[in-house]
């Protein structure tokens, strides 16, 4: 992980509905990628509504860019299968980010923006970025492209790393 100001948490909860990969059923787990930091979710044997609740952690400098999920099955003895992807714009993320600066926000929920589905993101409902303890968060279901079906439930959270003090000296 680089260095930077924040961490980004991406909780893969879970999938519904995916697609069967192999003879009645698939071994799915979600790749994740921001940038060119990579992380994977645990693989569930013979299901089509996995439950993984894994929390994938991205060092960054801000929430930029566009978080990138693929679902593939695993195979034992041939390249896994794919089962579709989603992508995900961090810009309302960043920009969310940028809000609660600006509000000075410290304690409390409050939501801050409402994203909606479009060209630049695989939802499939509207959602909002609230903030909550300290963390900026994202609920999201999204739609998996290039696949007959598929959903996978995600959340998003911002968190800044804790600045540290300047010490002045006294002379």
């Amino acid at each position: 992980m680089e260095e930077g100001a924040g961490v980004l948490k991406v909780i893969v909860s879970k999938g519904k509905s995916l697609a069967i990969r192999d003879f009645t059923s698939s071994d799915p787990y979600v790749v994740v990628k921001l940038g060119k930091q990579t992380a994977k979710t645990k693989v569930i044997n013979s299901c089509l509504n996995p439950v993984w609740n894994e929390e994938l952690s991205f060092s960054v400098k801000e929430p930029l860019g566009v978080l990138k999920l693929e679902v593939f099955d695993r195979d034992r003895f041939k390249f896994d299968d794919k089962m579709g992807h989603a992508f995900l714009n961090l810009q309302p993320l960043t920009s969310a980010l940028k809000l609660k600066r600006a509000l000075q926000l410290t304690t409390g929920e409050t939501k801050l923006r409402k994203v909606a589905p479009d060209s630049d993101n695989c939802l499939l409902a509207d959602t909002f970025i609230t903030y909550a303890n300290g963390e900026i968060i994202m609920d999201v279901r999204l739609r998996l492209c290039d696949v007959e079906s598929g959903e996978v439930f995600v959340t998003v959270k911002w968190i800044d790393h804790p600045t540290t003090p300047i010490h002045v000296r006294k002379r």
